[in-house]
Order: C-alpha cells, then structure tokens, then sequence
C-alpha cells in the first residue's frame, strides 16, 4: 500500500494536546464541528485562515481556507489560499446562495441527491428564488429529494453552529518546554534526541524573533482587480480561482 490508513483514537488525540502543549502552541477542543469552530476563530481574526480538505469549511464562512496545508512534501502539491469573497464574487452568489448550493451538492448533514452536481447546483440556487422553489422544482423530475431531507436543519447548522466564540478564546504562546518534550518524545516515543533538541531550537528561536511573520507572507497576495494585472501576472490569478473551482468541484 503506497499509503496506510490511519485510525485516529481517542490517545492519538491526547498525544496531540499534550505535544502542542510542551511546544507552546495553544489549541483548542471544539464543541462540535472543527471547521466550524475554526472559521468562527478566523472570522474573529485570531488566526490567518483555517486549514482543510473539507469545503464544509467554506460553508461555514471561513474568510480563508489552505489547502493541502498538511500534505507531505513527496506529493508536491502547493499549498491552495482560497479567499471565501473571491469565491462568492466568482460565481456571482450570496452566501446564503452559498450555502444552499453546498447543501445540494452533498455535505456532512445532508446526503447528495441524485444528479446534482457541482455545476447543476449553481444553476438552480441562481434560477430560483428560494430553496423550496428548488425543491419543488426537482420534485417533478426523475429524482425527487427524500420528503424528510432535513435541508432547514443543516442550514441552521451552517449559519448559526455550535462553537466556542471567538471573543471567549485566548489564543497564547509560551516558550517550548525542552526537557519535557525531549522526556515525551525521546524517553517515551523513541524520537532522536538530537533532533528534538535541535528542533527546540529552531522554535524558540522563531518565538524570540521581535516581530511575528505572517503566515501569508509565504504566498502572493492578490490585487481586488484581476483587469488591473499585467498578462502575466493575469494569468497567476487565473490559477487561483481554478484552484478555487477545484475545490468546489466545479
């Protein structure tokens, strides 16, 4: 197998805090969806974006999403920046539109229903005027939705979900705790000393910086404009809304 399928456990999970913990890095344990909760820290502006394959985390209205942010480097794939206003002005939507249009290609409330996809979905939330329109409309046809399709229920989900909010969490960094994570990673988990310690290193350097790098300071920023780039660079933001498509699966 080129690659292993990984169950994640509830011990993987405790691992994890207690790693971040020794490193410094603050976390955070969601109510309930993930991506729900990180677009509610993006929106509030303490973190630059939410990193996911899941484009439920467009849905929820994250301003920024990375993809492939995790990927190891043997895959090669670029990491995506994929702006949630780029997004609604490219396919001319609201976010309510949005969201309708996710919850009829298939999300993680709602099953797809049968011959609707990424492109169809975008023609019927912008043919119609409200979702029961839609519905009505594909009641008529050879794939009807399911009579108890919860779509209202998956639709409040996405507009008002269950998270921790944003002006509640404190977001702190502290210095690394070097003999600890060398006692955690190297006494308990066999890890080279050598380089945990020298990875220390690196991190408390990077925290004792004065000032902190932006994350997007490692990507392109965009003009608002596309018309005002040159050819060149017209093409670069081509790519970036393809990319964006991609996502969407359109």
């Amino acid at each position: 197998m080129s690659r292993r399928q990984v169950k994640v456990t509830p011990q993987h999970n405790e691992e994890c805090r207690k790693l971040l913990t020794l490193m410094g890095i603050p976390w955070l344990v969601a109510p309930s969806e993930a991506e729900a909760q990180c677009a509610e820290l993006c929106r509030g502006g303490l973190v630059y974006a939410a990193g996911s394959e899941d484009m439920d985390t467009l849905t929820f209205n994250s301003p920024v999403v990375l993809r492939h942010l995790t990927f190891s480097e043997a895959r090669k794939l670029p990491i995506d920046v994929i702006n949630l206003s780029t997004v609604l002005e490219g396919l001319n939507l609201t976010m309510d539109k949005f969201i309708e249009m996710c919850m009829l290609c298939g999300c993680d409330y709602l099953e797809p229903l049968k011959g609707i996809g990424a492109k169809t979905a975008l023609k019927l939330v912008r043919d119609y005027d409200t979702f029961e329109e839609i519905l009505e409309h594909l009641s008529k046809g050879k794939n009807p939705p399911p009579e108890d399709w919860p779509w209202k229920e998956a639709k409040e989900l996405f507009i008002h979900p269950n998270v921790t909010p944003a002006k509640d969490v404190e977001l702190q960094w502290k210095a690394p705790d070097v003999e600890g994570l060398v006692e955690f990673l190297v006494k308990d988990s066999g890890f080279n000393e050598d380089r945990v310690r020298k990875g220390c290193d690196r991190l408390k350097m990077h925290l004792q910086a004065k000032q902190q790098g932006r994350l997007d300071g490692f990507f392109t920023v965009k003009p608002k404009d596309p018309s005002s780039l040159n050819p060149a660079k017209r093409k670069v933001s081509s790519r970036n809304w393809a990319s964006a498509r991609r996502f969407l699966g359109c």
